[in-house]
């Protein structure tokens, strides 16, 4: 009997660790989806606003430079880094043929500090597909 009552308590005890693991798990992964939205709604004001890239680049259409879909697709899939080409540290990957109407933003988005060029690039990933 006393085994019986010592397995039953051993299995209580491991359902319930095992619960609020879930219920944590769960947390963490809301709190993460939260921020990332925030994140790229940032993005999206930058984008818009401080770093005039919506003169240039639309969500879905090309009009000087390449969508911001397309870009976002090509970087994605190659595991380009925006970050990195925004402070003109790596070489264009979506259309080099454009590269030198965008250098003249550089001076804008290597003015950007850390977190505005993740959030930038956080919205742009955003229409990956």
């Amino acid at each position: 009997m006393k085994q019986m009552k010592f397995f039953i308590f051993i299995f209580f005890t491991i359902t319930l660790y095992n619960c609020g693991n879930k219920a944590e798990t769960n947390s963490t992964e809301k709190n993460t989806q939260i921020v990332d939205a925030d994140l790229t709604l940032k993005g999206k004001d930058l984008f818009e606003g401080k770093g005039t890239c919506i003169a240039c680049h639309k969500p879905t259409s090309k009009v000087i430079g390449p969508s911001i879909k397309e870009i976002a697709t090509i970087y994605k899939k190659s595991n380009g880094n925006i970050i990195a080409f925004l402070k003109e540290e790596s070489e264009p990957i979506v259309d080099k043929n454009q590269y030198e109407v965008m250098k003249t933003n550089f001076s804008i988005t290597k003015k950007m500090s850390e977190e505005e060029l993740k959030a930038l690039e956080a919205y742009m990933l955003s229409f990956a597909d």
